[in-house]
């Protein structure tokens, strides 16, 4: 496995230009009516989907990348679309419309699993770190707020009486992870 120095090192970077520019070349032949409209579509779905993979590898921030991917990833759904129209209306012959339609969804695996990976990266599996948040005994009631199912319930004070201590008491949630 080699290092990833650029976007372009990236298998689903290369096979989404290869895409975008295989669909320059079957849309060329659509009717001169289609220039602006599903030609234009076409064409501008499969330049989204490298464009935004490019642009999210070069934020500065995992959660930009993954937000790109994610564009992209809606671009390569659009642009499936949009080949299934244009095999339906005939602009696309049968061989056409299934060698774009398999490259679209190899793109799309690949921008699933990338997100995937990228996601499990950022979530680790672990249990939250404790906090002590700095709440003191007489002001819990402030920090926590009255909820149907947990209202605090105070009563007046005489003078001098102890504060008594919480009626009900809620187990801590459970640290367990479903796989």
């Amino acid at each position: 496995m080699s290092t990833i120095r650029s976007y372009r090192d990236l298998q689903v970077w290369q096979e989404a230009m290869t895409l975008a520019e295989l669909c320059y070349k079957r849309t060329s032949g659509f009717p001169h009516r289609e220039t602006y409209g599903l030609q234009s579509q076409i064409r501008r779905a499969s330049v989204s989907v490298p464009s935004n993979i490019a642009e999210g590898h070069s934020r500065r921030t995992l959660s930009a990348y993954i937000n790109h991917l994610s564009i992209a990833l809606g671009s390569q759904a659009e642009l499936e679309t949009q080949i299934e129209l244009a095999h339906r209306l005939v602009y696309l012959k049968d061989a056409e419309a299934t060698e774009l339609l398999e490259l679209a969804g190899r793109v799309g695996r690949r921008l699933h699993a990338l997100i995937q990976s990228l996601e499990s990266s950022k979530n680790p599996v672990s249990p939250p770190p404790k906090h002590d948040f700095g709440i003191s005994a007489p002001n819990i009631k402030d920090a926590i707020p009255a909820t149907p199912n947990r209202e605090l319930q105070t009563r007046p004070q005489k003078p001098g009486a102890q504060t008594p201590g919480p009626r009900t008491q809620h187990p801590a949630p459970s640290m367990e992870v479903e796989h």
